[in-house]
């Protein structure tokens, strides 16, 4: 069982990935956080085995809330899930210790394939991000 955590600040977005991550018989969410903050201390509390982790929130935002979940459990693997791909923004989340990177523009088959991935301690990034991670280098 692949144990989750989501982190948005919108219901809507939570409820939804709640719904279709349910729909796996293998996954089961485990929390839901609507900020940084909820989403450091439910990690700490749940351990899951992924974490669902958009950037853009109030207070604690996602960049900071990786960082503090993986400053204390270093093991945790933080996909991202943004509507964001410039440059900075990826390398910075992948920097703070993220693993994956999607675009909520994405299908929610990616969504699932991607939980499956990072719980095998793989690195599901989005092909429309990866040429940005690509030409980052110089």
């Amino acid at each position: 069982m692949i144990r989750i955590v989501i982190a948005d600040d919108h219901g809507v977005v939570r409820s939804g990935l709640q719904s279709l991550l349910l729909t796996d018989p293998e996954m089961d969410v485990v929390g839901l956080a609507e900020d940084g903050d909820q989403a450091v201390a439910m990690v700490l509390a749940q351990r899951p085995d992924v974490v669902l982790m958009d950037l853009s929130m109030p207070g604690t935002d996602g960049l900071m809330a990786t960082r503090q979940i993986l400053q204390q459990l270093p093991f945790t693997r933080i996909v991202v899930l943004t509507s964001f791909a410039e440059r900075k923004v990826v390398l910075d989340a992948l920097d703070a210790g993220a693993i994956g990177y999607l675009l909520k523009t994405g299908d929610s088959a990616d969504v699932l394939r991607a939980v499956r991935a990072a719980a095998r301690n793989e690195y599901p990034i989005d092909p429309r991000v990866a040429h940005v991670i690509v030409n980052a280098r110089p």
